[in-house]
């Protein structure tokens, strides 16, 4: 048994408990959303009649406080975790996020009324039956993401539900339907009151789900992406230089690399595919033949790091982007490069990954891969070397009696260097040629 087969047998026996205790409950949500749809849901919610009080009476063992003021109670079972809500509708909102009250109700409808979309807004029993009260179904059926009732209000209650119809339409190869993408156009500057953590973790959701290429489109012509990561408004009418780039402009050019992320792929891999160019339109140069846009890869890690920053992304993640940003147009000269410059690029940190980048830029642009294609056989033709350690380190620097300082490196790197290059393989002939080159660099022993 699966462990999402296992969790729906734990949601279902709640389920079961809790109408012999003579209440209502039923699966509710994404997982009968995903159900219908043959996916394997995420998790497995639960709606009720019956209060925290009443929730924790019948599953004492079990239940977890969390939420119970907001008629959310969490029960654990072997190592499972199941939400069940109870019957609430919801008081004024003041922070476009969260209302100020909750009011716990005996009428499933009243439930409903308050959802986000109407495909998770659908009621299942344990048999599989559905209770459709929003006319979810249909959309379902018609692959339309669509809200419970006023779109205005739902998006002015909580404004992040704008990303979450991106999200879904991105994830599930849905579109929106008409009066809720004119409420989203109307109501995107209500992201400001929205915390950065939340709209990055949306963002993040997004991009990794598959079809990333969609998500990105919706951001940018419903006007989402004003309020969070406005610099990619500029990607618009920005042209290439046609020989490189036959797809047209950098919006184009960032949607078809997009579109070859691969789901599930990692957050980093995906900020890379999105914040590659993101300087283009910065550093653009018209000229009479070609626009150019020298410099971008090192103006675009600052760019990226500053977005990044503002989305408060953890450090770790930033640090790889910024890499990814500052380090893809490498590939472009790395036949060009001795073999020194191009060990050093291939010992870049997370190069799989950066290879990967390198292969879905091409992939939007001209699709001339032999650039790539020569740096991934470089790596595998030198692996050896590439995981071979430095022959001469700071330590026997500091054998032969020189105090660290900014001139280790500088010495360090030019012995590496010409390891690379071949100029010995030894650990002796490493230590004879550091001594050589020590009374240049860092002076006399003291």
């Amino acid at each position: 048994m699966t462990k999402k087969l296992i969790m729906r047998t734990i949601a279902a026996n709640i389920i079961y408990q809790l109408e012999d205790a003579g209440y209502k409950a039923f699966f509710v949500g994404g997982c009968v959303r995903d159900e219908k749809l043959g996916l394997e849901p995420k998790d497995y919610d639960i709606t009720t009649s019956a209060t925290p009080d009443q929730i924790a009476a019948l599953f004492p063992d079990n239940y977890d406080f969390v939420g119970a003021h907001f008629g959310v109670s969490l029960l654990k079972f072997e190592g499972a975790t199941i939400e069940v809500a109870t019957f609430r509708k919801d008081g004024q909102y003041f922070d476009s996020r969260r209302p100020d009250s909750v009011e716990l109700v005996t009428d499933v409808r009243e439930d409903i009324s308050r959802r986000d979309f109407t495909v998770s807004a659908l009621l299942m029993d344990t048999s599989g039956n559905v209770t459709d009260l929003v006319g979810g179904l249909a959309d379902l059926e018609n692959k339309l993401i669509r809200c419970v009732g006023d779109p205005d209000k739902r998006f002015q209650e909580d404004s992040l539900r704008m990303l979450r119809a991106v999200r879904f339409c991105t994830k599930l190869g849905f579109t929106l339907e008409k009066e809720t993408e004119d409420a989203i156009k109307r109501n995107a500057h209500l992201l400001v009151n929205i915390s950065v953590e939340r709209i990055a973790g949306e963002l993040a959701a997004m991009l990794t789900c598959g079809h990333a290429d969609v998500a990105y489109n919706l951001l940018l012509d419903l006007g989402l992406a004003t309020y969070f990561m406005p610099e990619l408004n500029a990607f618009e009418g920005c042209e290439h230089r046609s020989s490189f780039h036959p797809e047209g402009d950098v919006r184009q050019h960032v949607c078809l690399v997009l579109a070859g992320l691969p789901k599930d792929c990692s957050v980093t891999l995906a900020l890379a595919a999105l914040t590659h160019d993101i300087a283009k339109p910065r550093c653009l140069k018209v000229g009479e033949k070609h626009n150019s846009f020298h410099g971008h890869e090192h103006v675009g890690a600052i760019m990226t790091e500053e977005i990044l920053r503002r989305l408060k992304f953890s450090n770790d993640v930033i640090d790889t982007v910024v890499s990814h940003v500052r380090n893809h147009m490498k590939f472009f000269v790395c036949r060009q490069m001795k073999r020194s410059t191009m060990f050093r690029f291939a010992r870049t940190p997370n190069f799989s990954e950066l290879l990967a980048l390198g292969r879905l830029d091409v992939g939007g642009s001209n699709k001339d891969f032999d650039d790539v294609d020569f740096a991934e056989r470089f790596i595998a033709e030198n692996t050896a070397e590439l995981n071979q350690p430095r022959l001469v380190t700071g330590d026997d620097l500091v054998a032969m009696g020189y105090t660290p300082g900014p001139g280790f490196k500088v010495l360090l790197d030019a012995v590496e260097t010409a390891q690379f290059e071949r100029q010995f393989t030894t650990r002796e002939d490493a230590l004879e040629f550091a001594k050589k080159r020590a009374k240049s660099v860092l002076g006399k022993v003291k």
